[in-house]
């Protein structure tokens, strides 16, 4: 009788450890779809980076990756690239529009661009963005930024770092964001996007006391971001290349 016990001990065990394998096999396994957390301010009144807005895009950045925005389109199941393209170009900009040329060029570069989903992306990476520079956190920032703009914001940083300042941010949300500006660059796409959000944002000197801002006052900032990758590459990876203040 024991040796009947112990024998459905020992096949009870071995099950367990193959559901538990199969289990870690499913659930540990990286699809290469689960997508980074994707989503700074300049200064008020002035602009960083290597771009102005109201000029057109920036200048192409270098091919570092970055994290990606999400612009996958899902098609219809019959639909072709060009006519999903076709559909994207009637519903988002007008025919004859600069708007309209830029989505076109981008369009013919990168079929399955989605508006609508880039501008969900630019969302999340605004708020992560202004979140990781009122932090003071390079290591955030680095990958979602162009070499010149992480230099300008790095700098900015270091400064605040010198002083001793600290600032003190919480980001309220988004009240509009869409894309004003579309243009290619060779195979380098740019998108500009208009941004309207709310902060609550105050800085402190090294004794604590508030040198800048308001911890009861919503402000209401106004950017226009200028983001850009290489449409040539396969992996779909958007950069901040350009900020600008829109007073």
């Amino acid at each position: 009788m024991g040796e009947f016990f112990d024998i459905y001990n020992i096949i009870f065990i071995v099950l367990a450890v193959v559901v538990f394998l199969r289990l870690r096999s499913v659930l540990g396994r990286r699809t290469g779809n689960e997508g980074r957390p994707f989503d700074p301010f300049a200064r008020r009144g002035g602009q960083a980076g290597s771009g102005n807005a109201d000029a057109g895009p920036a200048q192409p950045p270098s091919r570092d990756n970055v994290t990606a925005l999400p612009t996958a389109r899902l098609p219809a199941a019959n639909d072709t690239p060009d006519q999903a393209a076709e559909e994207t170009l009637k519903r988002f900009a007008p025919e004859g529009s600069k708007l309209h040329d830029g989505l076109k060029a981008l369009l013919a570069a990168d079929p399955s661009f989605s508006p609508e989903r880039f501008v969900a992306g630019a969302r999340v990476a605004y708020e992560m963005i202004v979140t990781a520079f009122a932090g003071g956190d390079r290591k955030a920032l680095r990958p979602l930024l162009s070499k010149e703009v992480f230099e300008g914001f790095s700098g900015a940083i270091a400064e605040r770092e010198a002083r001793g300042e600290t600032v003190e941010s919480t980001f309220v949300g988004i009240s509009k964001a869409e894309i004003v500006a579309i243009a290619m660059r060779g195979v380098t796409a740019q998108v500009v996007v208009h941004i309207e959000s709310q902060l609550v944002s105050l800085t402190r000197a090294k004794d604590g006391t508030v040198v800048e801002g308001d911890p009861n006052k919503v402000t209401d900032v106004v950017d226009r971001w200028t983001f850009a990758r290489d449409t040539d590459q396969r992996d779909p990876n958007w950069k901040l290349v350009a900020t600008e203040s829109v007073e």
